[in-house]
């Protein structure tokens, strides 16, 4: 059985490297009650046998999986929903309604993802996406919950950073596996002033009216911890909420700064002007890393926020409100 790169992170909850791009960019989680057991987003394809190591560390077997949520269906965070329902044969499958169907028929999934990241990255990083049958398939209502030995698990409909992200509340753990909509914050990054957070605003979704209002009903369950994909646990998600809400704010400002500007090699100037804001805003926040290193760190994002800010810009333009 591969070793398994976990740490216990609240009781019961496992955060768990998926070894996406770099070690500490991207997690899953996994939550124990007694001998049950469900997985909490999946990583891609490739993360696989890391998450059956998990299990069998833990002297269980795929048997005792009840349920696979992923928070939303980009891969980062679902790629590996099909592989791993097919390895765990009593999971079910509980997403959002919206998202659902792309796990059932991931067709216009692959279609998306290769057209964001090229095929030959695509195939690299994330391997191919395994239909999930519909018969196991449940498409999660607004705060339905769902019964693991006994621990409540509650799906919150969250738009924002897309319109088909859910997020879970843990009442073993009193915690919120919030996806990405408590956005990013890397561990390298923390100071004395406690973590920095920032907004992903990825393709396709990006929705900063709609945003603040999933905050808020997240935080209505005054949740002790958020687990986030990007990257592990944060504490007294409250005290760190208004960061959050100015850089979703930030960014709509930094698309909205473009739009009377000619659209040739837009992307790659609000990819410029994302930089140089999550740049100064890391420094303003203690960090001590070199501009190097912290734009080392941030590539992915840097990238992927400056595409989706610029289909943001595109959508907001053609219905004129930009």
């Amino acid at each position: 059985m591969p070793t398994a790169r976990y740490q216990a992170v609240a009781d019961g909850v496992f955060c768990i490297e998926t070894g996406l791009y770099r070690d500490g960019l991207a997690a899953c989680y996994l939550i124990r009650e007694q001998d049950r057991l469900a997985f909490v987003d999946t990583g891609t394809a490739h993360t696989l046998p890391g998450l059956l190591g998990v299990i069998d560390d833990l002297g269980l077997t795929p048997a005792h999986v009840d349920y696979v949520i992923p928070t939303h269906v980009h891969l980062d965070h679902a790629g590996g929903a099909g592989v791993l329902m097919a390895a765990c044969p009593n999971a079910t499958l509980v997403a959002h309604p919206k998202g659902a169907p792309h796990l059932i028929d991931p067709s216009k999934l692959t279609a998306g993802a290769t057209a964001v990241y090229g095929e030959d990255a695509f195939a690299r990083d994330f391997g191919a996406l395994v239909a999930v049958p519909e018969s196991r398939a449940i498409a999660a209502e607004d705060g339905q919950t769902f019964d693991l030995a006994g621990r409540r698990l509650t799906f919150i409909h969250t738009p924002g950073h897309a319109n088909h992200h859910g997020c879970i509340h843990d009442a073993g753990s009193k915690g919120l596996f919030t996806g990405d909509t408590f956005g990013i914050s890397y561990r390298e990054f923390d100071t004395a002033a406690g973590p920095w957070l920032f907004a992903p605003t990825t393709p396709v979704a990006f929705d900063p009216d709609a945003w603040p209002q999933s905050l808020e009903r997240m935080l209505a369950f005054a949740p002790g911890a958020a687990f986030l994909t990007h990257y592990c646990r944060i504490d007294e998600p409250a005290r760190h909420v208004e960061r959050l809400r100015r850089s979703i704010n930030d960014m709509a400002a930094i698309a909205l700064a473009q739009a009377d500007q000619p659209q040739a090699e837009r992307k790659d100037r609000i990819k410029d002007a994302i930089t140089a804001h999550l740049l100064a805003d890391a420094r303003a926040h203690g960090c001590t890393l070199s501009d190097a290193r912290m734009t080392e760190l941030l590539a992915v994002d840097l990238e992927l926020n400056a595409q989706g800010l610029d289909v943001w810009l595109k959508r907001q333009e053609k219905r004129g409100g930009a």
